[in-house]
């Protein structure tokens, strides 16, 4: 077991106060907080417009709708796992319409145990959401290293009419000598040649 305890910030999407009550007992606040209540779709819309939420768990129908369409908008965010209840005999077409795009959907009545599973699969899914989160800072990161001593290898180029491996030999020995990475060479011969 992993010594790190995640916590995950969940907005309960509901018409029924009951519902919501039922959910809150199941989301201890060691592992799940804040937890936020919508009691209609448009609600919810404010809500996330204001903050983002690890999970969003949508209790169908609400007075606006069925919650379908949040559901599937909530789904294309890259940080937060929906899940959407619908009643039984409604699960199999919503099921159809909602596996393609990455939205957990659930049977009604939900019992303790399976909602106990449901938790743990979108917290599994927000974990791989987050490497791959990492994984994409860390290109861009990488990419905006590169745009950088580019830049200042062009302009040694024209400054100092190098030629572009000469340059590149240039940030290089520096970054190497003075054994700092390449970005602080390259923001300095931009910082130098600049102005």
């Amino acid at each position: 077991m992993s010594l790190e305890v995640r916590i995950y910030s969940v907005l309960l999407v509901s018409s029924s106060a009951g519902f919501c009550d039922t959910m809150r007992s199941l989301l201890p606040e060691n592992r799940y907080a804040p937890v936020n209540t919508a009691s209609s779709i448009s609600s919810a819309k404010r809500l996330l417009t204001e903050r983002s939420f690890d999970f969003v768990i949508i209790n169908s129908p609400l007075t606006d709708g069925n919650g379908l369409r949040l559901a599937m908008d909530i789904a294309d965010e890259k940080n937060t796992i929906p899940l959407l209840l619908v009643k039984g005999e409604e699960y199999p077409e919503m099921l159809d319409r909602t596996i393609r795009n990455g939205v957990y959907t659930l049977a009604k009545p939900l019992s303790r145990g399976t909602a106990g599973v449901a938790l743990a699969w979108m917290a599994a899914s927000r974990e791989r959401l987050r490497v791959t989160e990492k994984k994409e800072l860390s290109f861009e990161e990488k990419m905006n290293e590169i745009r950088v001593v580019n830049r200042a290898k062009w302009l040694l180029i024209s400054e100092l009419n190098m030629s572009e491996p000469e340059a590149h030999r240039y940030v290089e020995k520096q970054a190497m000598d003075r054994c700092v990475p390449r970005r602080q060479v390259a923001e300095e011969i931009i910082r130098t040649y600049s102005s």
